[in-house]
């Protein structure tokens, strides 16, 4: 790819634009913009600029365009596949400044807010107006535009589905510098192809989000969590197919083993109320009363009882839940904390078969002589699965990451699964994508980035290049 490097000509006109102090270049832009949360892939822009509009956001785009520049768009940085990284240099917009939100419109139940916003500020600012905001990442310090771009799920998304769900509308920057607006206010839309819902899961390669329009819920009443040891992984793997056909309709359902909880307790310095099982299953119950809720939960522990759950600790306190549930959201930071470099495979297969994958990876431990841990949505099928370094050198941690996940992909694929649930694709998994997909597929995805960006400038290098 043939990109125009960054001069002084460029570099003189984004600071008539927007303003010496927010223009960075060379030494001034922190180390912490090349990389994404978990930093394997790692590359610095040429130039970065932080915008406060859309219009700014427009004139820099169509810049890069007459100018052949590449652009990359930058939130939190809370991604893990690298899809933030301008691994070809040019500009870096960061979008954290535009934090703004705009309307909270009871009548529609929709917020309309700027891409900067912060997952955990919606969720505190439509709770406690009593509306909710379903979609539930781990990462709450990330922006609403990166849980678009990535079309973010989350624990709650067993009850209440994923972000795409509750995108009513966009305002985008295409590649060019054209403002576009896409959806709206409105509940149903048959009116041609749904650009929207494109852009929905894109990773910043056809567009730049500068407005979102969020569908809000009522929020619930009532909400009990249930914490449930049971004797191995299949046992309470086999249970979750059931708990979904008994019509209770918990709101998550995840799975844990032993190891991690053991680290998160380590990491928070905090007990987790049991930790003496090798699996369990932690789920939530919402309503509007505590009949409703009670009558939910109380199905679901006897059913787990019933099929050889050693136990079901009940919690209906705030005080309880969040013991539990801060534990479960310090997952991935207690991983990380506990060795000195990981990967992860974010695969999401049927969910009969979470046993049949998780098992398969204690085999991979064993035969490779590494470290994994894994913990996920039990009842969408999503697992997080990270390969720990330890103490391996560089060229055995590549050599052995390399050889687990092309075992861990190709086993994904087996049992009809998928290389991401929610995580995306960006750099470091496209060549599970590639494997997984065929010619005819992977040539659609090609010409649907064509037609947003025919110069390739947008994320250049990402998902399906």
């Amino acid at each position: 790819m043939n990109y125009k490097k960054i001069d002084l000509k460029d570099i003189t006109y984004l600071i008539d634009l927007l303003g010496n102090n927010r223009v960075y270049t060379g030494k001034n832009i922190s180390e912490d913009y090349s990389h994404d949360e978990l930093g394997g892939i790692s590359a610095m822009p040429e130039i970065m600029v932080e915008v406060l509009s859309t219009e700014e956001v427009s004139k820099v785009m169509k810049y890069a365009y007459d100018n052949n520049i590449p652009v990359v768009i930058r939130g939190s940085g809370t991604g893990l596949v690298g899809a933030s990284v301008p691994i070809h240099g040019g500009i870096m917009i960061n979008m954290t400044k535009m934090t703004r939100i705009k309307e909270l419109d009871a009548d529609n139940l929709t917020l309309t807010v700027e891409p900067g916003v912060m997952l955990m500020d919606i969720a505190k600012y439509v709770e406690e107006r009593d509306f909710f905001y379903p979609p539930d990442p781990g990462e709450k310090t990330a922006t609403i535009a990166g849980n678009i771009n990535t079309n973010a799920g989350g624990m709650r998304a067993v009850k209440y589905g994923v972000t795409r769900d509750y995108v009513r509308g966009l305002e985008i920057v295409l590649p060019n510098g054209e403002i576009m607006k896409v959806g709206g206010k409105v509940v149903k839309n048959s009116s041609g192809y749904s650009i929207k819902d494109m852009v929905c899961g894109s990773e910043g390669t056809l567009a730049v989000i500068t407005e979102a329009t969020l569908k809000l819920l009522p929020l619930p009443k009532k909400v009990v969590s249930l914490l449930i040891p049971f004797p191995d992984l299949d046992m309470a793997i086999s249970t979750v197919p059931k708990i979904i056909k008994s019509k209770a309709a918990p709101t998550a359902i995840e799975f844990m083993q032993r190891e991690v909880i053991l680290a998160a307790e380590q990491f928070l310095d905090k007990k987790f109320p049991d930790n003496s099982s090798d699996a369990y299953l932690l789920l939530s119950f919402d309503g509007n009363t505590i009949e409703e809720v009670e009558r939910n939960y109380d199905t679901v522990a006897k059913l787990c009882l019933d099929q050889g759950a050693l136990d079901v600790f009940i919690s209906d306190t705030d005080e309880r839940k969040q013991s539990i549930w801060s534990a479960r959201g310090a997952f991935l930071e207690a991983v990380k904390a506990s060795t000195s470099e990981i990967d992860e495979c974010d695969v999401c297969v049927p969910r009969d078969k979470v046993a049949q994958f998780i098992n398969y990876t204690h085999q991979l431990q064993k035969e490779f002589d590494v470290r994994i841990r894994s913990f996920g949505h039990a009842g969408d099928g999503n697992l997080h699965v990270y390969v720990l370094k330890d103490e391996m050198n560089e060229e055995e941690w590549k050599k052995k990451l390399g050889e687990v996940f092309e075992c861990m992909y190709r086993r994904a694929r087996e049992l009809d699964g998928v290389v991401s649930g929610e995580h995306g694709i960006g750099f470091a998994k496209r060549p599970y994508m590639f494997e997984q997909y065929d010619e005819t597929y992977m040539s659609l995805l090609k010409n649907i980035k064509l037609a947003f960006d025919p110069k390739n400038l947008l994320n250049p290098g990402k998902v399906c290049q």
